[in-house]
């Protein structure tokens, strides 16, 4: 899994060139020009970093920092990267919640190693797969809907589970019942599978820009849709 990263910055340039030298590293990059923006985008995409400019346009750096903290999910690392080089500055971000704090200018190759020594410290509590706003994380056993807690039986959390680790693929009953219940006998259990799909629809497609994130494939069986 390719961990993501939020680059928040109004100039074009750095946002462009921090996310060329990131991607040739491996992680995956979203970009945000200013704070209402990164706020859309940190709810969408889940990131795991946030490389963070103070100096933004509409919302600034310090109030966007201070909403991530206030959204209780302290393993996202915070680096900031910006023109603000006294002292007295770094040390207020650092008290406001950033793992890390790096002035402007800067050398990309040094931004990385930044980033590379963050996520060596929190990057084992980054295990997580998203989907436009639908975020699992298998070792911590928790789903979020735009950061909001989605409560899931166990059934319900192993099928979103096999689901989204198998993307735009179809699955058949036969497939999801392996999966769930690998000693149980298929000829009982077949209409628990759709009562599982009705239940994890009404939970994780409340989204109107995603109603249909399950689409059932008539004939052949289900399908977690990402296109």
């Amino acid at each position: 899994m390719k961990q993501t990263i939020l680059i928040v910055e109004d100039d074009k340039m750095i946002r462009q060139l921090v996310a060329i030298y990131l991607n040739k590293e491996g992680y995956e990059t979203i970009e945000a020009a200013d704070g209402e923006e990164a706020k859309r985008a940190f709810l969408t995409y889940h990131p795991c970093l946030v490389i963070l400019d103070l100096m933004l346009p509409k919302v600034s750096g310090e109030e966007v920092c201070r909403w991530i903290r206030e959204q209780e999910r302290n393993e996202v690392s915070i680096i900031m990267l910006t023109a603000k080089a006294k002292t007295s500055d770094k040390i207020t971000g650092l008290r406001m919640g950033a793992d890390d704090y790096l002035t402007k200018p800067f050398e990309p190759d040094e931004l990385v190693a930044h980033v590379e020594a963050v996520l060596r410290r929190t990057g084992q509590f980054c295990q997580k797969i998203v989907h436009d706003g639908l975020c699992i994380k298998p070792r911590k056993g928790e789903v979020l809907l735009y950061e909001t807690a989605v409560n899931l039986t166990k059934y319900e959390f192993n099928m979103l589970y096999y689901f989204m680790t198998n993307p735009n693929r179809v699955l058949t009953r036969e497939q999801l019942l392996q999966n769930l219940y690998p000693l149980a006998e298929q000829t009982v259990l077949d209409r628990t599978i759709d009562a599982h799909i009705k239940k994890l629809r009404e939970k994780v497609e409340k989204d109107p820009s995603h109603p249909k994130r399950i689409q059932t494939v008539r004939g052949m069986g289900y399908k977690f849709v990402t296109e």
